[in-house]
């Protein structure tokens, strides 16, 4: 899949691929800045925040460095039953952002398609987990204070500006299940200034930030934050733990009196070492990972005209001289070597309307379609999904 913000990121921070997620903090800019209004302007923010009912900690407000009382800018709803339902004070949060305040909304990507797609483009491009939390600060506002991040980040100023300090780590690459608490910041400033709309930046894991609008008086900051959080060789032991039950000697009772059966562990654990390597554990990762949210297909709705690949990662296509295996998502398919051209474009994570579909793979697309829609590997293209494509992800068929 091929999303015009990773390809402006890639360029304005002189990357050619994922490879150096997590290597060095690195600043640049994007080539096409109107690029920054298609995937999130404040009032489309504002609209979202409107119209779901949110709850803190997805939903926050920040002022002088402090949360502000979700009672100022949360309310009920209350039903003609008696239902309770909680929702954002717009004239409330109005207020707070009038004043000078920082909102948060984390997970963006679970409530607007465009954050939807990109988050979905960028974790086939990074093959890993990828959330998007989106921050708008108003006039002279602060944002959090100095912290670090136990994943990667990439950020991308959308809308007016915003000044950020960026520090070195003080502790290799910590986490968020640590020995170290990891609490005192580093002296060592790596770059300090402001962040006009379209500057886009990469912190490494564990780098100290903080940025502010204090003293920029009135005006406004809109970047939304990619949060990358990738394996580490913790994340491998915690699986291979998980294995290791499939073994007898693991699953006996320690001898706590005699402390029979140490060396016999030993030597199995060395064995489940060498068996299931690092490499395993990243391919079973990316295969096992379970089903997003869809749109069900529903015939009784109406006929399937357009589809598109919502896995998490790639779809692995595995061939063979009569058959082709398909894998992703906890799921092995298996059909006939003929669908070869169809599965190549409905898996390629680009929208597929079937009936232009059909003029370049043949009409079995669209029985293809069918089986990976209901095996849960594409999902109906609705306007709202496709929305999120628009100008962004050029269609598999065209």
């Amino acid at each position: 899949m091929e999303h015009r913000l990773i390809s402006a990121i890639e360029a304005a921070l002189g990357w050619s691929g994922a490879e150096a997620l997590g290597k060095g903090f690195v600043h640049g800019s994007m080539d096409d800045p109107a690029l920054a209004s298609r995937i999130m302007t404040p009032n489309r923010l504002l609209d979202i925040v409107m119209r779901r009912s949110l709850n803190r900690p997805q939903f926050r407000c920040f002022r002088d460095g402090e949360e502000v009382h979700p009672a100022i800018y949360y309310t009920d709803s209350v039903s003609p039953r008696g239902q309770s339902i909680p929702a954002v004070n717009m004239r409330g949060l109005g207020r707070l952002l009038r004043e000078g305040a920082t909102m948060i909304l984390d997970q963006a990507n679970v409530f607007d398609p465009t954050m939807e797609v990109a988050c979905r483009a960028m974790q086939w491009w990074s093959r890993e987990r990828v959330q998007v939390n989106a921050y708008l600060t108003t006039n002279d506002a602060a944002g959090f204070p100095l912290h670090w991040d136990d994943h990667d980040v990439l950020i991308v100023q959308l809308a007016g500006e915003k000044e950020w300090e960026v520090r070195a780590a003080s502790r290799n690459v910590p986490m968020y299940r640590d020995s170290d608490p990891n609490n005192i910041p580093s002296e060592e400033t790596i770059w300090s200034g402001v962040m006009r709309t379209g500057d886009v930046m990469h912190i490494p894991r564990g780098h100290w930030h903080q940025a502010t609008r204090t003293g920029s008086g009135v005006g406004k900051s809109l970047h939304v934050t990619f949060g990358i959080t990738k394996r580490t060789g913790a994340s491998w032991l915690a699986w291979l733990a998980d294995w290791c039950r499939e073994r007898e000697v693991f699953r006996h009772d320690l001898d706590r009196r005699h402390g029979s059966g140490g060396e016999a562990l030993t030597r199995a654990a060395a064995q489940l070492v060498g068996d299931r390597p690092p490499a395993d554990f990243l391919a079973a990762y990316e295969q096992e990972t379970t089903l997003p949210r869809h749109v069900p297909f529903l015939d009784i709705l109406g006929a399937l005209d357009a589809v598109v690949c919502t896995t998490h990662f790639p779809p692995r296509i595995q061939e063979s001289e009569a058959t082709v295996d398909v894998v992703a998502s906890g799921k092995r398919l298996t059909l006939a070597a003929e669908a070869l051209p169809a599965l190549r474009l409905l898996l390629s994570g680009r929208p597929v309307h079937l009936e232009r579909a059909e003029a370049v793979v043949g009409a079995e697309v669209t029985e293809v379609a069918e089986i990976l829609v209901k095996e849960e590997l594409c999902a109906v293209l609705t306007p709202e999904l496709s929305s999120g494509y628009t100008g962004l992800v050029t269609s598999a068929a065209s």
